[in-house]
Order: structure tokens, then C-alpha cells, then sequence
């Protein structure tokens, strides 16, 4: 192995740019049935879960930029699965009935990826890498 590949096999940037490009394909094709990314499909179960959840919130749940989060919203209040209510500077989200008839089909996509890596990582190990990740991004954002 040449001494750059080794350093690109041991640099936190590259691997983990690898791993969210694999991990992206099988997300993308769980929740293809579902017709929604899986950035939308995840906003759709925060939103099913809180309903009247403030669009702040949103971003610091997601870890995405307001204007990420706006355009989300947009989209899918333009397919009928989100309605938006201002109060004053405040925006509240709501899903639409076909937006919560969404939630079961969301969470078996969930469910299939999880079993997916699950299945090729161990459950154990994909869930303590899972872990370690979350706890590493927290700390790099707080650093930052």
C-alpha cells in the first residue's frame, strides 16, 4: 500500500466522506418506496412525532442550515405532507393526513436499512459505531 493510501485509509475526513457515500446509496434505496429522500423522511417523523414543531427545532434535530430546512418544508408542503402555520416570528409545522398515513411506510424504511447494516456490520457493532459517530460529530460541532 502506498504511503497515501495509507493516510487516506487513516484520516477521519476521507472515511468518513466513504462511509456516507455508502451508507447514502442504501438509505436512498430503503426509502425509495416511501417516494421521499431520506432526509425528507426523517424531517416527516420529527414532524409526526412533535406536531407544531418550530422550524429552529428542525434544524438543530436534522444538524442542517435554516435555509436546507425551508427548502424541505417547501417540498413537501407542496406534495400535501406538510402544512405550515406562522405566529409571529414563530413557524410551526404540521403534517397533513397524508403526511402522518406517511409514518408507517417511513418507519418500516428505517427499519429495513437499520436491519441492512445491521446485518452486514453486527447489530452490536453497528450500533455502538452509530453511537461513536453521534458523540464525535457533537464534539467536533461544539469545537467548532
Amino acid at each position: 500500500m502506498t504511503q497515501t493510501a495509507n493516510i487516506l485509509h487513516h484520516c477521519l475526513y476521507f472515511t468518513a466522506n466513504t462511509l456516507t457515500r455508502v451508507i447514502s446509496r442504501m438509505a436512498d434505496e430503503e426509502f425509495r418506496p416511501t417516494g421521499l429522500s431520506p432526509s425528507h423522511a426523517f424531517l416527516m417523523m420529527l414532524v409526526n412525532d412533535r406536531p407544531g414543531i418550530g422550524q429552529k427545532e428542525l434544524c438543530g434535530q436534522l444538524h442542517l442550515a435554516p435555509s436546507t430546512v425551508t427548502r424541505f418544508i417547501d417540498a413537501m408542503v407542496h406534495k400535501g405532507y406538510l402544512t405550515r402555520q406562522t405566529d409571529g416570528k414563530l413557524s410551526r409545522v404540521y403534517a397533513t393526513d397524508a403526511g402522518q398515513a406517511l409514518q408507517a411506510d417511513i418507519a418500516n424504511a428505517w427499519a429495513r436499512l437499520h436491519h441492512r447494516y445491521a446485518k452486514i456490520l453486527g447489530l452490536k457493532y453497528g450500533d455502538a459505531l452509530t453511537a461513536m459517530i453521534d458523540d464525535a460529530s457533537l464534539k467536533l460541532s461544539e469545537a467548532e
